[in-house]
């Protein structure tokens, strides 16, 4: 309003100016007398002319001296127009003031989420695939990322919900207060930028503005990560570090990897069953951030390594190669044709490609895990086919997903991670067989008042109900729901993995399932409806409403009565 002041200052002059000269200088009526137009007429008849719409002359038609004028102030107020919108449409393309537009916008959305939502710093790779698996899973998530261009990109997708977004910098602690990290509705904060310095402003903000908030946050060096650390974030995500976790699980026990990779997976996939990693002598090209990750990894299974790499390093435990792994040469002096594995690791997808067709056609045996820094090339990637594809934004999204959807399914990971092959396979077999490789719908459920109202005021009076009752579906007690109990912890009791069905269930008790969406349906109704339960449990359909439920409890004492003549025994 101040850049408009003088425009509107300079309009508002014209028009009294013309008005009060209009009023003054004499006309002529029908009748041949002197007459002046009042004030009235002198403002109806410049509000029309000088806004281009032009009735006529009222209430007499004008002398020359009128005309004269007039036409004056034509010119005038057209040039006072000008000037007024000129003023405006320059307003209206302020790139500050669209962006307070823009915020305000933002703000309203963001305070008429009632729903729960999570908090997205970072619309790249990774925040792209999370939105969408928030979305698919029916959660709501709300965008901050500092390029506009991505930000668009947000009204392209088909999200089932509005997906509020801003054009932002995440790191001030305002933007994130704007962007409802203090909302009630908001249950939890992601920091998922290219920038760790902005991941780690971000997970402080958290700390300190919202400490009840689960806040997941991507590091890609050991130094940001431990910073992240001191001030108590509680999940730290490194994506090379954590397929070297997977690495090295798939080279102990290859059916644990497997059960993890169908655990974890996008929802709505299919996993592709691999070979499992072969034991013998592997080669890994490029030794940056990611290779040493490698390296560790399979030192930690004492595999015997060669290393390519521009800049080889003094080191009796490994063999260095130096060059590029893009040349046959330097593949055939690391010994390709008897080696039973690669890492194509480099920071290039094309060199990563390069590398793994090279060596794929000197030993089509290899066992081949590629690199593919941008999921935009998945399609380059695809048509490989590669043994392992590391995606480092897959990787943080199926983590953010497993810690947040189910905080279960974190401690039954290192459950598994514990457990020898053949429970592993055990486990893979029994629930592949029942639930395909699609990826499945994992969740968690506590057995309170507010999550199973129904069952835990049986539990309370002292029924006894059993795992395997439970899970029988609400529309036939005789059909077993469509999912599993992988993991059961109790407060006063050690935790148990695929429970058996008989095992009696206790109040507080949190059980990790898996399943088909229907069945996490199906299961919640048993949980919080009494009439669902008891039929359930009893096969017995209880009537519906209060007054029917009134009526049924009423008729129950005459039912068990003696009849007369009865005698009671």
């Amino acid at each position: 309003m101040r850049r408009l002041r003088a425009p509107l200052i300079v309009l508002i002059v014209i028009i009294a100016v013309s008005v009060f000269g209009l009023t003054l200088i004499p006309g002529v009526d029908a009748d041949g007398q002197p007459t002046r137009l009042s004030f009235f007429h002198a403002f109806y008849f410049i509000s029309y002319t000088a806004t281009t719409i032009g009735f006529g002359e009222i209430p007499h038609a004008f002398s020359e001296q009128q005309r004269l004028w007039v036409m004056f102030c034509i010119y005038l107020s057209v040039i006072g127009w000008a000037y007024t919108l000129g003023t405006v449409f320059a307003l209206l393309g302020d790139r500050n003031l669209q962006q307070a537009i823009q915020m305000q916008r933002f703000v309203r959305a963001v305070r008429r989420l009632r729903e729960p939502f999570y908090l997205v710093c970072g619309y790249g790779e990774t925040g792209r695939l999370i939105c969408r698996a928030l979305d698919r899973l029916g959660y709501r998530a709300v965008v901050i990322e500092l390029d506009e261009s991505k930000v668009g990109e947000i009204d392209l997708h088909t999200y089932a919900a509005d997906v509020p977004a801003l054009t932002a910098d995440a790191r001030n602690p305002e933007t994130l207060e704007f962007a409802g990290l203090t909302h009630r509705s908001c249950v939890g904060v992601m920091a998922l930028t290219n920038d760790d310095n902005a991941n780690l402003a971000i997970a402080i903000a958290a700390r300190l503005l919202a400490p009840h908030l689960p806040a997941l946050c991507r590091a890609e060096t050991a130094e940001v990560a431990a910073n992240m650390a001191s001030f108590g974030t509680r999940h730290i995500i490194n994506p090379f570090e954590k397929f070297g976790e997977y690495l090295t699980l798939a080279l102990h026990s290859p059916a644990a990897w497997h059960l993890l990779a169908w655990l974890t997976g996008q929802p709505g996939t299919t996993i592709v069953h691999h070979r499992n990693p072969p034991r013998g002598r592997w080669i890994i090209c490029g030794h940056g951030r990611f290779g040493r990750v490698m390296v560790d990894a399979m030192k930690s299974q004492a595999v015997p390594l060669t290393i390519i790499d521009r800049s080889p390093q003094q080191d009796p435990e490994h063999t260095w190669v130096q060059g590029e792994g893009t040349a046959a040469d330097a593949l055939r002096q690391a010994g390709v044709g008897d080696a039973v594995g690669i890492v194509a690791g480099t920071g290039s997808d094309v060199d990563n490609l390069s590398i793994a067709v090279t060596a794929r056609a000197l030993n089509p045996k290899l066992f081949v895990v590629l690199r593919q820094n941008h999921y935009t090339n998945h399609a380059l990637f695809d048509a490989f086919e590669s043994d392992i594809t590391v995606v480092p934004s897959e990787i943080v999204a199926n983590e953010c997903l497993a810690i947040l959807g189910t905080p279960l399914l974190a401690p039954f990971l290192a459950e598994i991670r514990r457990r020898d092959e053949e429970w592993c396979a055990w486990v893979l077999e029994r629930m592949t067989r029942r639930f395909g490789w699609e990826v499945p719908r994992v969740w968690s459920e506590r057995i309170n008042l507010v999550r199973a109202p129904a069952l835990y005021r049986r539990l309370m009076r002292g029924e006894r109900i059993t795992l395997g009752t439970l899970l029988c579906s609400p529309g036939n007690r005789y059909e077993a729901l469509a999912c599993e109990v992988l993991y059961l912890r109790r407060d006063d009791d050690e935790p148990r993995l695929i429970p058996a069905s008989d095992l009696v269930l206790q109040p507080g008790d949190e059980l990790l399932l898996v399943g088909r969406g229907g069945a996490r349906t199906e299961l919640a109704l048993t949980l919080a409806n009494e009439h669902a339960l008891n039929y359930v449990l009893t096969g017995e359909d209880l009537p519906g409403g209060l007054v029917w439920e009134y009526l049924s409890r009423r008729r129950k004492p005459h039912a068990n009565a003696s009849k007369p003549g009865e005698q009671k025994t």
